[in-house]
């Protein structure tokens, strides 16, 4: 009997460790309008590491995350990372209001008719995942907290490193 119990124990604690980083599966592909003006598609990205990051105006976690999301792209662009923050208001004017009073260098994204929210199937603010260089979505973190993003550059070094 504690055989069965200490081996149900380690598929429990198994189980709970893959959810911590979440299911891996192949990103669904979008095209968004972007701030700059231009159509965006995450397919273009291939070969580089991508953070999705879904976020609104409305959203204080969001505004708190977005300068940490700056330093960020800014420490690892040149090694083939970038940020696509992605806007899922209805109408882009808060967002615009936002970003004009504190700018990001990373490309902004309108997703004012949640196609990329429902492929990803968003339903917290913010929430952030982040994709291989194969296209494969590896983590999500649902909301922020100050210290989160030691957990995304983690992650971050650790697919760069990939090969």
């Amino acid at each position: 009997m504690t055989k069965i119990i200490l081996i149900s124990l380690s598929i429990l604690s198994f189980s709970i460790a893959v959810a911590a980083q979440g299911p891996v599966y192949q990103a669904p592909d979008f095209t968004l309008k972007s701030h700059s003006g231009e159509n965006i598609r995450l397919g273009e990205l291939s070969g580089d590491i991508v953070l999705l990051n879904f976020w609104a105006s409305w959203c204080g976690p969001c505004r708190k995350e977005m300068p940490e999301l700056e330093k960020l792209h800014n420490k690892y662009h040149d090694l083939g990372f970038t940020v696509l923050g992605i806007n899922v208001e209805n109408e882009p004017s808060a967002a615009n209001k936002m970003l004009a009073a504190s700018p990001v260098s990373f490309p902004i994204l309108y997703d004012s008719e949640n196609v990329a929210s429902k492929l990803y199937n968003i339903k917290a603010m913010p929430t952030t995942i982040i994709i291989d260089k194969d296209g494969i979505a590896r983590f999500s973190h649902l909301a922020f907290e100050p210290g989160y993003e030691k957990k995304y550059e983690e992650q971050i070094k650790k697919l760069i490193k990939e090969p």
